[in-house]
């Protein structure tokens, strides 16, 4: 069973859309798939048409301990693409579990009893594929993802405020490797929005090829309007508009996926091999510059990953 964190302290740049309708590429190639709403805005849920009334089993629920994780995964109309759905309790999660006692591994034991369950009573793992999808921000539910993870997937867009914070990222994620989980490894980044008519998000996707090797996939997710309306119709891609650029693009993804192995490079300590810094490229001054996105700039978010408390 492979465990993935979708992971971008930035919103907006495709994380709920790619776990939703990569979860469902991957369910129609065969693999048993639960996709994971970690994001107290709850579009995950939202786009599988999924709404979970006040106290009902979901993911607010299970990190505070009152119900198992098999207790709140529901299907959904894809055949072999299950959701832990999730409220907009989820948003007092972190206040409420900040004095509690192993809070950084809350997620991780309540998989870990369900892959246990699964185990002895069927002698198989419960799903091929396990798909986190993280709130925009790197506090404790993030924290939670990536310390359940086997994998990261970054989702980055490929314009220029997008990746200013990439390299924090990953430092993040080499710090909760470091101090909570050894295994964990950036197996993949996931071009997303991707308009190759621009000339900046095809300079972007190079500098991001040349420094970030094969753990760019070399399918990217291009602009598409039926991936924004499929939420609307609380459907994935395949069942909204099957015949889509935007279908075929997760399709691919899907199999890109399942052409790599679980066994990833383990992300390095920064004291051995220092991350490289992204350059990111900039409009020349001699050209009329881009029309900026609204709300793309934000400052890199500065993350204390809490030591663990002592057993």
């Amino acid at each position: 069973m492979r465990i993935i964190s979708l992971l971008n302290q930035k919103g907006g740049v495709g994380k709920t859309t790619t776990t939703v309708n990569l979860g469902a590429a991957l369910a129609l190639e065969g693999k048993r798939v639960v996709v994971v709403d970690l994001d107290p805005q709850a579009n995950l849920s939202v786009h599988l048409g999924i709404e979970v009334a006040s106290g009902e089993p979901s993911a607010y629920r299970m990190l505070l301990g009152e119900v198992s994780f098999a207790d709140c995964v529901v299907a959904t109309e894809t055949p072999g693409l299950q959701c832990l759905p999730t409220d907009l309790d989820l948003s007092g999660a972190e206040l409420e579990l900040s004095n509690q006692f192993g809070r950084e591994t809350l997620l991780r034991d309540a998989l870990a009893a369900w892959r246990e369950a699964s185990l002895k009573e069927t002698g198989e793992e419960p799903a091929d594929f396990v798909l986190l999808d993280c709130p925009p921000s790197l506090g404790l539910l993030s924290v939670n993802a990536l310390a359940a993870s086997d994998e990261v997937f970054i989702c980055v867009q490929t314009e220029f405020f997008a990746l200013r914070g990439l390299t924090k990222l990953m430092e993040v994620v080499r710090l909760v490797q470091r101090r909570l989980h050894p295994e964990l490894s950036i197996s993949g980044v996931i071009p997303c929005l991707y308009d190759n008519r621009l000339k900046l998000a095809r300079e972007v996707l190079a500098e991001l090829k040349n420094h970030l090797g094969e753990q760019v996939f070399p399918r990217t997710i291009g602009v598409n309007v039926k991936l924004a309306e499929a939420p609307s119709y609380g459907q994935t891609i395949f069942q909204y508009a099957p015949e889509s650029t935007g279908a075929r693009d997760y399709r691919l993804l899907a199999q890109e996926v399942l052409a790599r192995t679980s066994a990833t490079e383990t992300v390095a300590e920064p004291e051995q091999t220092p991350e490289p810094e992204v350059e990111i490229p900039r409009p020349s001054a001699s050209k009329t510059p881009a029309k900026p996105v609204a709300g793309a700039a934000e400052a890199d978010v500065e993350v204390a990953v809490p030591e663990p408390e002592a057993s």
